[in-house]
């Protein structure tokens, strides 16, 4: 297992965890989920307290913590603590409002942003990079998402366009993966999963690959089939507080991260500028028809 290339900002080793904990062993896994739901009292613990509130083996303890990327327990240990002194009067209020009305809705936006600061500690800068230059030189780009990513997949798609890019986001499953099978080798897919594992993405995934197809896989989980087909793998965290449970982070995380991308694909592709004026155009046209008589 790789270790993580730099240790992540302050903040965001909970972000870290949870991005590469889905693929873990049982035993694994529950370590890890117990740094997720306990990390004030997990980086005071030694490893064999933890091993403990896991059910499971020091050695196993140190395995979970080295198939996360860290060095180790202790590794580990350090950046929990290093978090927990870097917290701020506002992080430390996350989750403390009254659970009910505005008290709750004050609770799901901190929280919401809390996450959003940590979400780009698991994602690899030169796979960004690359990524960006492929979606720059593709001559097709089909963008493909299910279930609770397709919204996301939709509204991308949406900017590309109206920036003078050309990209198909077909809302029927079916009709991605027969789009996805003509994509060709001057083609990019686009696929976009918060858990790697949805098997209409992944069946259109393997249609794109099998065309000669790039295949450019944004998710929340650096261990899933998704991850493991693509050419270029974008990992960004997700929630991990509590109301990660209702999916509060996560669509605005993937969503925020995808803004961004297509922003930095419409700065290194200068040339595009003329046709992106030219489509706002349009669509303002088409949003103001002309009025009859």
């Amino acid at each position: 297992m790789q270790h993580l290339p730099t240790d992540p900002p302050a903040g965001t080793t909970l972000a870290a965890i949870r991005a590469c904990a889905s693929s873990l062993a049982p035993s694994e896994r529950r370590v890890a989920d117990v740094c997720v739901e306990r990390p004030a009292e997990v980086a005071w613990w030694s490893a064999a307290d933890l091993a403990e509130h896991a059910s499971t083996s020091t050695a196993t303890v140190i395995r979970a913590c080295q198939n996360l990327g860290f060095k180790g327990f202790q590794h580990l240990r350090m950046l929990l603590l290093r978090d927990l002194g870097a917290a701020t009067s506002a992080d430390a209020g996350v989750g403390a409002h009254v659970a009910t009305g505005v008290g709750l809705m004050r609770s799901v936006f901190d929280e919401v942003a809390q996450d959003l600061g940590a979400a780009l500690a698991p994602l690899d800068e030169e796979a960004f990079d690359k990524a960006v230059r492929e979606l720059g030189s593709s001559r097709r780009l089909l963008i493909v998402a299910n279930g609770g990513s397709a919204p996301a997949a939709a509204a991308i798609a949406f900017r590309f366009v109206t920036n003078g890019r050309s990209a198909e986001a077909p809302a029927d499953a079916i009709v991605q993966q027969l789009t996805a099978r003509h994509l060709g080798k001057d083609g990019l897919c686009l696929a976009i999963s918060d858990s790697g594992m949805n098997a209409y993405t992944l069946q259109s995934v393997s249609a794109a690959k099998a065309s000669g197809a790039t295949v450019i896989a944004v998710t929340s989980y650096a261990r899933s089939a998704l991850v493991e087909q693509a050419d270029i793998a974008l990992v960004i965290g997700g929630g991990v507080g509590p109301w990660s449970g209702h999916g509060a982070s996560s669509p605005v995380v993937q969503l925020s991260f995808l803004v961004g991308l297509q922003i930095a694909v419409a700065e290194a592709t200068d040339g595009n500028l003329e046709a992106a004026e030219q489509t706002l155009e349009q669509v303002v046209a088409l949003l103001n028809p002309p009025s009859k008589g």
